[in-house]
């Protein structure tokens, strides 16, 4: 077990991390350990080959502390909040391994946020923490045209048999409705490292070519931590939900980045080394933002990098054997790649032999699919990406409230209107923002004004993956996303 200093150091904050040694988690660690005059960091590991290695050369160093442990045990995560200013919550499990695992994810994203939440409220100074707690767009599930613009408050709404954006949902539920009087939800995006340039996995066909994603750079998802820590956020930043992105530029239909991809690598376009008919049509995630910005009015974490400058660079922070791929010629990469499509249980071409779920929910039915073998069919159109000129692309959904008042001023015949949108009831308030509703199925559950309103969630006891295709038109919230989608 480390050996923790818990008395009070007026000049220095002490902050926690989980999910130090991931991608996210890094980046915030080094910028952290940059300011290290100002923070005392602490880390949660666990003890493998891997961290040991990538922690040797700061075990000496009395600004780090490593609690070798585990997300799933309270004990180790109690170390860590102990005598802490700041919890960031980011470990867990993610994607490709949430994918082949998907009942642990659930079970140790979940518990994970449990334990956090726990450990900060048996603190005698519980409300002098704050929690950070890093969630996912994947929490917004499937976002097709003419709906690829959203924002926070909108449904959450996993995609069918994404266990990782369920685990996601209801962790994130753990941290906003425990009690914690300073949380914040941050909804990372996906995240550019030089790193993703390798990786090379069935997921990628899972990703519809049509759709679209705001990208974050790790640099500045790793500056937005350490911004996070400064004397200077103003009170009104907590208790909030937050879209994290790198911008404008960053955003590209999957299609732009697959071919941005593929050319910081020096290969041809998508045409030469894909099928068309190996991408998924649907039932992924991915939008732009039309609160992209409110983040970094708040922290100013942006670098503005021009996009293309930036996968250059991503480029040259690989091993050098990297820059021969232009070497290799098409036909060859087409070959590499195709058992990814095909493998059994995770490939898109596996699902149309084998798996008539997974086959209906990723590419709609069989004429649908026929379509798919031209790359004309499949290449999208251009989409405006500046939000003032996109003008009646942009389709923002109505959250059922009036969201121009504080949520302390709403009645309770405004949150009777607002379940009724929802296709269900208000019941009653409960301590605090915490209030009792009922869905439309008649469970009941407790969920706070945060999380209905400001957050997109909904019923606890109904699974998020499922929403979307067994809602009843009763849930206006929901069902005018399928309406738009029909």
């Amino acid at each position: 077990m480390a050996q923790i200093n818990l008395s009070y150091n007026a000049m220095k904050k002490t902050v926690f991390l989980t999910g130090a040694t991931g991608n996210m988690g890094w980046a915030g660690f080094l910028e952290l350990y940059a300011r290290k005059e100002r923070f005392d960091i602490r880390i949660l590991a666990r003890r493998s080959k891997k961290n040991l290695k990538k922690l040797k050369p700061y075990l000496e160093d009395s600004a780090v502390t490593v609690i070798w442990g585990n997300l799933m045990s309270y004990e180790d995560v109690l170390e860590g909040v102990r005598g802490s200013d700041y919890v960031f919550h980011i470990g867990g499990m993610v994607s490709p391994a949430a994918d082949y695992y998907p009942e642990k994810t659930l079970k140790v994203n979940v518990q994970s946020s449990e334990n956090v939440a726990r450990a900060v409220l048996a603190q005698p100074d519980a409300d002098r923490i704050k929690v950070i707690y890093i969630g996912s767009v994947a929490q917004y599930g499937d976002r097709r045209r003419p709906f690829h613009w959203g924002r926070t408050g909108d449904p959450v709404l996993a995609s069918r048999f994404d266990m990782y954006s369920v685990s996601k949902c209801k962790a994130e539920k753990a941290i906003v409705d425990s009690g914690i009087k300073h949380w914040v939800s941050i909804r990372q995006t996906g995240i550019l490292y030089p790193g993703i340039l390798g990786v090379v996995n069935p997921t990628a066909f899972h990703v519809p070519v049509g759709g679209v994603l705001e990208w974050a750079t790790i640099e500045d998802s790793g500056r937005l931590i350490a911004k996070i820590c400064s004397d200077d956020v103003p009170d009104s930043f907590w208790n909030r939900f937050y879209n994290l992105s790198s911008g404008e530029e960053y955003r590209m239909t999957n299609y732009e980045f697959e071919t941005r991809l593929l050319g910081a690598l020096g290969l041809p376009g998508p045409e030469k080394v894909f099928e068309p008919q190996w991408f998924a049509t649907r039932n992924f995630h991915g939008m732009w933002f039309t609160d992209s910005d409110e983040l970094d009015d708040i922290l100013h974490f942006r670098s503005h990098i021009p996009v293309d400058e930036y996968f250059r660079s991503m480029k040259k922070k690989l091993p050098w054997f990297y820059s021969l791929a232009f070497l290799v010629p098409a036909k060859v990469v087409k070959l590499f790649m195709k058992p990814y499509a095909f493998e059994k249980g995770m490939g898109t071409q596996w699902w149309v032999e084998n798996d008539p779920e997974k086959f209906k929910a990723y590419f709609g039915s069989r004429e649908e699919y026929s379509k798919l073998f031209s790359w004309d069919a499949v290449r999208p159109s251009p989409l405006e990406k500046n939000i003032a000129k996109a003008g009646s692309q942009v389709i923002r959904l109505d959250h059922g409230w009036d969201e121009s008042k504080q949520l302390s001023e709403l009645t309770d015949k405004e949150l009777q209107e607002a379940a009724q949108f929802r296709g269900g009831r208000f019941i009653s308030r409960l301590e605090g923002n915490m209030c009792e509703w009922e869905c439309e199925r008649g469970h009941r559950f407790k969920a706070s004004l945060e999380y209905v309103l400001l957050g997109g969630g909904w019923c606890t006891e109904c699974n998020p993956d499922k929403w979307q295709s067994e809602t009843s038109p009763a849930n206006r919230f929901v069902s005018q996303l399928r309406n738009l989608q029909e």
